[in-house]
């Protein structure tokens, strides 16, 4: 094992959100977003988008939902967000120093410098347990 200084780089990342009724959660997941888990287990549904996993695992604690806890990447905010709210998806409102949403979408400058772009357009929304996700384009 090297362990000089990039034990992680190599390393998968998969994010973990709390869901109080894992049924609930599931049903928003696939409703909502069309997602179905490729694996569960007793505590946990394991979802995957592209290379990235995200796991929902039942917990007795709520998310604070103060902050993005995940984000999906798309090519197209605009057209992702009206098929979403089409769906039944409420997405928040945003007006905070450096970004409003407008149409539930933000203009974000400076984001993603190591992308090569400018800037990211975001929209955020909460599942059904709480836990708050984002949907970013990046803006070349």
């Amino acid at each position: 094992m090297n362990v000089s200084g990039d034990l992680l780089a190599g390393a998968r990342v998969a994010a973990r959100l709390p869901a109080r009724d894992l049924e609930r959660a599931r049903r928003f997941y696939a409703e909502r977003l069309g997602l179905e888990p490729v694996d569960e287990r007793p505590g946990g549904l394991l979802y995957r988008c592209g290379s990235a996993e995200f796991v929902l695992f039942r917990s007795t604690g709520a998310s604070p939902g103060t902050f993005t806890q995940m984000a999906f990447e798309v090519e197209d905010l605009t057209t992702v967000v009206a098929e979403l709210k089409r769906r039944g998806v409420a997405f928040e409102d945003v007006d905070v120093p450096g970004f409003k949403t407008r149409d539930s979408i933000a203009e974000i400058e400076g984001n993603y410098p190591s992308k090569g772009a400018r800037g990211e357009r975001g929209a955020w929304f909460r599942d059904s347990e709480g836990n708050l996700l984002g949907i970013g384009e990046p803006v070349a």
